[in-house]
């Protein structure tokens, strides 16, 4: 028979992987990518659950913990390896809307770990200032700063037709 603890555990991440998996692909730019860090997400959160389970919020818990996981993980060195833009084989023609998410993610790519981080958090979690700035561990101002600063370069960027480039 299951302890109990791991049916809670259970339910309260089969509830929001999909969410968490979308999160840390807007994150990392990368489904691969974000699947390994949902996972490295989960052993972190399935080790600390006692304190997880008991905290005032356990989604902003579990969510502070994937974005610190991609912060750490932008720090390690096999990060800096760059995949190649060109692949052998482009013929298909992509569905409607693809071409405008491609083009999100390749201007959301140009910003810095946590400017991008700020604007996912803010914009598409819809976390209120002091919400992203708790999870970032940084001030309120700052979320604030990189916010404008990020959208600021976004704009240009698209302004420019940077992002409009395969």
């Amino acid at each position: 028979m299951r302890q109990p603890d791991q049916e809670d555990f259970r339910a309260f991440v089969t509830a929001r992987m999909d969410r968490w998996r979308r999160t840390a692909f807007l994150l990392c730019q990368d489904w691969h990518g974000a699947d390994d860090l949902v996972s490295i997400m989960l052993g972190k959160l399935y080790r600390s659950w006692h304190r997880v389970a008991s905290a005032d919020n356990p989604d902003a818990y579990a969510q502070r913990m994937l974005t610190r996981t991609w912060l750490d993980e932008c720090r390690r060195p096999w990060t800096r390896e760059q995949p190649q833009d060109v692949l052998p084989d482009r013929g298909w023609d992509p569905p409607d809307g693809f071409t405008e998410r491609e083009r999100l993610g390749r201007l959301l790519a140009t910003l810095g770990e946590g400017q991008r981080a700020v604007l996912v958090l803010r914009f598409y979690l819809d976390h209120s200032v002091e919400q992203t700035a708790e999870l970032l561990g940084i001030a309120p101002g700052t979320v604030k700063s990189q916010s404008a600063r990020a959208l600021q370069a976004l704009r240009d960027l698209a302004a420019s037709g940077t992002g409009d480039q395969r």
